[in-house]
């Protein structure tokens, strides 16, 4: 019991460090809506979307190749080394190389060079931690880890908060003080950028100790196995990188307006309700599906949470696609950026799609085939340039790129259900599964793309209050038997 006990803490601490960081961010949307020009908001978005492509080229497997030896080998130091050293030296020359060309790389991608020299400190700083952060949860320091996480975000936040809304007034009140010498007009996003530099530079701080406390060995055979281990999972972090952010990236490539982009991003946000629940639920749910493999009801264990990931998941996508109209109002607070809400139904469901894939990718990951779902993944990333580029070049605009992802997430669903249904057959209820999926997307069209019914918040209600019953009538005997295990 004391195990469970211990990983259901664990969990838990680990998945407030994941989750509160976006719960944070959705309070950055607005005060960026609030304070950027459309055009601007999309450099942010922009640049944001390589930061994550680079984070995992500069990373390439390096954290999981080190869980991987840590726990194997008996020589832990040298892992930790080995690691630390491979990530410090290719930081480096990252770093060297990326300084010397930055003013060819603003040329090739239209962002301006400050831009490009504060993301390559934050992208050298974030790959420096890696090992750090990495050993803290390997050595089970579970709090720590957390409080370093939280604590980045929430100092991030408040220097955007001082730079963007407060040095401004403190600038005008003291003209002659030292507010007024860092305060630069125009200048709100290169003050995002130095929030984040700043916030990197602390977390990199608290972690510096650890630097001096290695043995700084490098063990060449090591690390060829590390490597070797770590490339499948730098091809699927590239492919997921794609999948998640590149559509900004392929939008500006395109000459889409950076205005287009920036309500597009801005809205695109809405849509985190779904990556919340999924990104919570999968924290949750991966220890469950390792412990319980060897069960002897362990396949129909996993097709009843994937049933009730589905129901729980159908009722958010709907709740959130219906009420949009009032969720934009306070996390997208410029009403010139409402051109864009239309993806929101698009990228919600997707969300959806890639939580319903993460339940159905057990099956690879509990027969020891990881690198098929790297594969998988990088069919997800063809599926997400082909439509953009197709889409985006008929005409669609973002609105192709909100298709892409849909159809990206779909395809890599229905592969690892096909092909986990050959390699590890697991009972999935598809019948209900289908019925709650065509049920929420059905009742989310009629709630938001029927013009008369938009705006008809009673006809919303109405139809949230059906599916609730339904859920109810459907899952009455699981529910009851629930109601009376508490009773006693």
């Amino acid at each position: 019991m004391s195990l469970y006990k211990n990983l259901f803490k664990q969990t838990l601490i680990y998945g407030l460090a994941t989750v509160l960081p976006r719960m944070i961010s959705f309070l950055l949307n607005p005060l960026y809506v609030d304070q950027l020009p459309k055009q601007e908001f999309a450099d942010v978005s922009i640049v944001f979307a390589w930061l994550v492509f680079f984070n995992v080229i500069l990373s390439y497997g390096m954290e999981t190749a080190f869980f991987r030896f840590y726990n194997t080998d008996t020589d832990k130091k040298k892992v930790i080394s080995t690691a630390t050293v491979s990530l410090v030296w290719t930081s480096i020359l990252f770093l060297f190389l990326s300084l010397l060309y930055r003013n060819t790389l603003s040329d090739w991608s239209g962002i301006k060079v400050e831009y490009i020299t504060y993301t390559i400190w934050i992208l050298v700083l974030d790959a420096l931690v890696i090992i750090p952060f990495s050993k803290l949860r390997a050595t089970q320091r579970p709090m720590m880890y957390a409080f370093i996480k939280i604590g980045n975000v929430v100092l991030n936040l408040l220097l955007n908060l001082f730079f963007l809304l407060l040095l401004p007034r403190l600038a005008q009140t003291d003209t002659e003080g030292f507010f007024n010498t860092i305060y630069f007009e125009n200048f709100q996003v290169g003050y995002i950028f130095v929030s984040n530099l700043i916030a990197s530079l602390a977390t990199f701080a608290v972690l510096s100790p650890d630097y001096f406390k290695i043995s700084w060995k490098f063990d060449f055979n090591l690390w060829k196995k590390m490597m070797n281990y770590g490339l499948p999972i730098l091809i699927a972090g590239i492919a997921f990188a794609i999948n998640e952010h590149f559509d900004k990236i392929l939008l500006d490539w395109m000459k889409v307006s950076k205005s287009d982009i920036g309500a597009y991003s801005a809205c695109y946000k809405i849509g985190m309700f779904m990556v919340l629940f999924r990104t919570a639920y999968t924290l949750g749910i991966e220890p469950f599906f390792f412990s319980h493999a060897q069960n002897e009801n362990a396949q129909q264990t996993y097709a009843t949470i994937t049933k009730y990931f589905v129901i729980f998941g159908s009722l958010i996508s709907f709740f959130v696609i219906a009420f949009i109209d009032l969720l934009k109002l306070p996390l997208v607070p410029e009403d010139s950026y409402w051109v864009a809400i239309k993806v929101v139904p698009l990228i919600v469901i997707a969300n959806f799609f890639l939580g319903i894939y993460t339940n159905l990718s057990v099956w690879y990951k509990l027969i020891d085939k990881t690198k098929i779902g790297a594969y998988i993944s990088i069919v997800g990333a063809l599926v997400t340039l082909l439509l953009n580029y197709v889409l985006i070049k008929f005409g669609l605009s973002y609105y192709g790129s909100a298709i892409a992802t849909i159809a990206a997430y779909g395809t890599m669903m229905m592969i690892s259900y096909q092909m986990g249904q050959k390699q590890y057959p697991i009972p999935y209820d598809i019948t209900t599964i289908l019925k709650y999926l065509l049920l929420s997307i059905s009742f989310s069209a009629i709630s938001f793309y029927i013009p008369e019914l938009r705006d008809n918040y009673i006809v919303k209600v109405v139809l949230l209050s059906l599916f609730l019953y339904f859920i109810y009538y459907s899952e009455k005997e699981t529910l009851t038997g629930i109601i009376k295990r508490k009773a006693k």
